[in-house]
């Protein structure tokens, strides 16, 4: 792949050397091999787009496709290409799929399923087996075979002992936890944010405590045994006071948030609107606030579309029988964008690799071309027609969002997504 990249703004906010300047960029066998103010080859083919911006490949940290067992939802091959669409050149897949990725073998199908494709993809492999929280799945194994960290998706470990055992245990290979910040006991049968919005529409409610505590028990398990743990999508202004005074004692936890909890609140249940239901839930616009505070003052590590495809028929259903989920790449961007400005977001959405060992890119020449090429400007909605996924299931169809993005550089392999 030799593509020449023309008058391409760079945005690099930690390289102010190439920061918000114009640049043509040379690619060649997929390596970025000159970066100046002009360079003129007729041998490559030419890119140049309307107030093209550059910057290095997205990442999200939490993406689920479906296969094996749900490719209804979305297929590996057919996701791959719309993250690539979408500007993501790396994505880690969650472990939501049947069978279970419990053991090398799986994670080495999940890894050839994704060869030669332009989005890299890094697996998670089960914490337990078949995640019922019983018994460790075969940690060290899947870390062999590629696993970038261990997940019993969206569930809680509710007995203490094994996430201690856990985080001993992978200390051997440095190995990395998660936690989903969720008490069953008190979550019961809650569905939403318990509050004013719940008690109206009559649902039940999960309260903040529920996240909070597991969140508190987990922060104490970590400072206890040591090791790494990540604690994905928090939603509350509690969660958020935990960790930070856990950071600031020293303990390597990281944690992300989900854009929808940046962007939404309860509010938008009004209509039983079975797209709005998703895990954890929508909480208040205190919450909201105090997240954004979070990403600005570096206390969240990590955003992430939390890309959840679920096809119709377990959406277009009553409330309270919906599948928890929404679709999110395809509009993560334009929403971040909007909502935090172009500097903050790319700051965000290329930042994240270091804490599964995945290699980071770099603006260097000779360096692997990771790239993302895109238009921070001008306001569209986002409509059905902009939905590359195979479930149709988002949170923000018909929402004004900003920015376009025009395609993807990675993996010697350059695709458009216009």
């Amino acid at each position: 792949m030799n593509v020449l990249l023309k008058s391409a703004k760079i945005v690099a906010p930690e390289q102010p050397e190439f920061h918000l300047k114009k640049r043509d960029i040379l690619i060649r066998e997929g390596k970025i091999t000159s970066i100046a103010s002009k360079i003129e080859d007729a041998t490559v083919e030419n890119i140049s787009y309307k107030n093209l911006h550059v910057s290095l490949g997205w990442f999200d940290s939490s993406v689920c496709f479906g296969e094996p067992g749900y490719e209804e939802r979305e297929t590996i091959d057919h996701g791959l290409d719309v993250a690539a669409k979408s500007g993501f050149t790396d994505i880690v897949l969650n472990p939501n799929t049947k069978p279970s990725p419990n053991a090398n073998s799986t994670i080495v199908f999940l890894k050839n399923r994704a060869n030669h494709k332009l989005t890299g993809l890094h697996p998670l492999g089960n914490f337990t087996i078949d995640a019922k929280g019983v018994d460790l799945a075969e940690l060290y194994d899947m870390k062999s075979a590629g696993a970038v960290a261990f997940y019993d998706y969206k569930r809680a470990i509710a007995n203490p002992n094994l996430l201690k055992i856990g985080l001993q245990y992978a200390q051997n290979f440095d190995g990395l936890i998660y936690s989903f910040p969720i008490d069953v006991k008190i979550k019961g049968k809650g569905i939403v944010n318990e509050g004013k919005v719940s008690t109206t529409l009559g649902l039940k409610g999960i309260p903040a405590l529920a996240e909070e505590l597991q969140v508190s028990r987990d922060l104490f398990l970590l400072e206890y045994t040591g090791g790494k743990l990540h604690i994905p999508t928090i939603s509350t202004a509690g969660s958020l006071k935990l960790i930070a005074a856990a950071k600031k004692k020293g303990l390597n936890v990281s944690c992300s948030v989900a854009v929808h909890n940046l962007i939404l609140t309860d509010e938008s249940l009004t209509e039983f609107e079975t797209n709005y239901k998703v895990m954890p839930p929508l909480r208040t616009k205190k919450d909201v606030l105090a997240l954004l505070k979070g990403l600005e003052n570096g206390t969240i590590d990590l955003v992430t579309t939390d890309h959840t495809p679920i096809d119709i028929e377990q959406k277009k259903v009553e409330f309270d029988n919906a599948e928890y989920g929404s679709i999110g790449l395809e509009s993560g961007f334009g929403l971040i964008n909007q909502a935090m400005g172009m500097e903050t977001a790319i700051s965000l959405l290329t930042k994240g690799r270091s804490i599964y060992g995945i290699e980071e890119p770099e603006w260097k020449e000779g360096s692997d071309a990771n790239l993302t090429l895109f238009n921070p400007e001008g306001e569209h909605v986002f409509n059905a027609e902009k939905i590359w996924s195979t479930s149709k299931n988002t949170a923000f169809l018909n929402t004004k969002i900003k920015g376009t993005v025009y395609g993807t550089i990675n993996n010697n392999k350059y695709m458009k997504s216009l």
